[in-house]
């Protein structure tokens, strides 16, 4: 079934019930968004001569024509590349090469960095707003392209922290078990009810548009394109009962916002992408009670590994709350997890080992990577990379990305374990632990910190809290933690900081 039947449907029965608002006024409604991309597909189909299949990217910033034309290209048959607008125009280039994109959407600015870095597979790029774009719209409807479920919808490029991202494959059937997963377990929709887009469209909170199309739920896009708290808390008190999905350094700038705002206006608040530190969790609680969430999955199964749901959070009279914050959740109602041992084995519950995933929501693999398919889903489980355990109830500890566990000594630690230690301070902001290599110990800890405090302070903490072997061995104070374009910490960035720091400190 094709992934667009669920807004031919809403466009047919409720014609009149507001799809896309662009700031508190309504862009479309449930008709005029259908027959926009019934026309977008007829032209990508007639005009531009695209065939079932073919990949077309978009690179644009959020904007409220974003809806339209992902929904236009599975109204086709094609399938969607969203791209993060914020890559370098090279970057950008590479993803349209390596899917061979022929037409590519762009909002205005980002067509003249694609027509400077342009690939040689791309022959079209159509600028949103622009005459041929609204000659796109003028076109005589499509009918709705047949699909299979397990088609090609939605190429999802990583990060690429380590290395030229790959391109999950998402079918039609992976989005639609993603979609019921979340209005299963995360954010019950009613028709009608607002999910608002300040994270990048091109990756997690686009995801969103297509559970919200299914319940005919309004998709809000900020007139500012981006994450802003004042404007946010104010669409928020426009568009009552709101759901948002975002970083946790986005709730946690919503938690520190000084502007007043009332939290019964949120229906769901959604963080994923990275774990929230238990505190964090606690001050967001207070600011904004029962309608947090958090969701845990990559690109390769989006948002659907587990979840630690609304009423798990709320739960404060649950004697194993304060523990369960620290957790990722259970799993997701269309998913498995399990921990993994270094032979494939299934470990015993409480034990440390990779996390593993299967289910309806797992990518078909990594475009044009058989080798990285082959690993990444070796015996029927998504290999997720990260490192953790369960516990009898099925609440999931995530400890570390595989790579960032340190080893020192000869024993494994955990960073996010010391993180917590250290942001116990009152004047720890934020703090990234990471390994250095040492000749003795392989790896000593070190720990970044931006915040009004110590070393000597923070060092009391880690003895109080933690076992000594893990205390960081040197602390660095910064003003801000390297980020990327989603708010995640770069420890990549840190390891390479502190490796010039140490070629400095010995005079090399």
């Amino acid at each position: 079934m094709n992934l667009a039947f669920w807004l031919d449907r809403a466009g047919k029965a409720y014609p009149d019930r507001p799809a896309v608002a662009l700031g508190a006024h309504v862009f479309a409604d449930y008709g005029a968004l259908a027959g926009r991309a019934a026309r977008i597909a007829a032209s990508l189909r007639s005009t531009f001569g695209l065939c079932s299949g073919d990949r077309v990217g978009i690179v644009a910033k959020n904007c409220a024509e974003y809806v339209e034309v992902l929904y236009g290209i599975w109204w086709a048959g094609l399938v969607a590349v969203p791209v993060n607008a914020k890559l370098h125009g090279a970057e950008i280039a590479w993803i349209l090469e390596n899917c061979n994109a022929s037409l590519a959407f762009a909002t205005p600015g980002l067509d003249v960095t694609l027509n400077v870095h342009r690939p040689d597979c791309l022959a079209t790029v159509v600028t949103i707003e622009s005459p041929e774009y609204r000659a796109a719209l003028e076109a005589t409807p499509a009918s709705l392209a047949a699909v299979a479920p397990g088609d090609l919808a939605w190429l999802f490029y990583t990060s690429g922290t380590t290395g030229r991202p790959k391109g999950a494959m998402l079918s039609h059937r992976n989005i639609m078990a993603m979609s019921h997963g979340y209005l299963l377990d995360v954010d019950p929709t009613a028709p009608g009810q607002p999910v608002l887009h300040a994270a990048p469209m091109s990756h997690g909170s686009g995801m969103y548009i297509v559970p919200h199309i299914c319940r005919m739920g309004v998709n809000v896009v900020p007139e500012s394109g981006g994450f802003d708290p004042v404007e946010i808390f104010e669409l928020a008190e426009t568009h009552r009962q709101m759901s948002m999905f975002g970083a946790p350094t986005m709730i946690k700038r919503m938690v520190d916002c000084s502007r007043d705002v009332d939290p019964a206006v949120f229906r769901t608040l959604v963080w994923g992408g990275a774990p929230m530190h238990v505190a964090d969790v606690k001050n967001a609680f207070q600011r904004f009670g029962g309608c947090l969430a958090q969701i845990y999955g990559q690109g390769e199964t989006p948002m659907t590994a587990t979840v630690l749901s609304k009423e798990d959070i709320a739960d404060t009279a649950h004697p194993d709350w304060e523990a369960r914050l620290a957790t990722a959740g259970i799993a997701n109602a269309l998913t498995e997890v399990t921990i993994g041992g270094p032979n494939d084995e299934t470990l015993p519950l409480g034990e440390t080992g990779e996390v593993l995933v299967r289910g309806d929501s797992v990518m078909l693999g990594y475009w044009n990577n058989p080798e990285a398919t082959a690993d990444a889903l070796r015996g029927g489980w998504l290999r997720m990379g990260d490192v953790g355990a369960m516990d009898e109830a099925g609440y999931l500890m995530l400890k570390d990305r595989s790579k960032d566990m340190i080893i020192s000594g000869g024993a494994n630690i955990y960073p996010r374990e010391v993180e917590e230690a250290l942001l116990t301070h009152p004047g720890v902001k934020e703090v990234s632990v990471i390994g250095r290599p040492d000749p003795d110990w392989g790896e000593i800890v070190v720990a970044y910190v931006v915040g009004e405090t110590t070393a000597q302070e923070l060092d009391n903490i880690c003895v109080e809290t933690i076992a000594r072997f893990k205390r960081p061995k040197d602390y660095i104070f910064l003003d801000a933690l390297p980020k990327n374009n989603y708010g995640k910490i770069l420890k990549t960035e840190l390891r390479e900081r502190d490796a010039e720091h140490g070629l400095k400190s010995s005079g090399a």
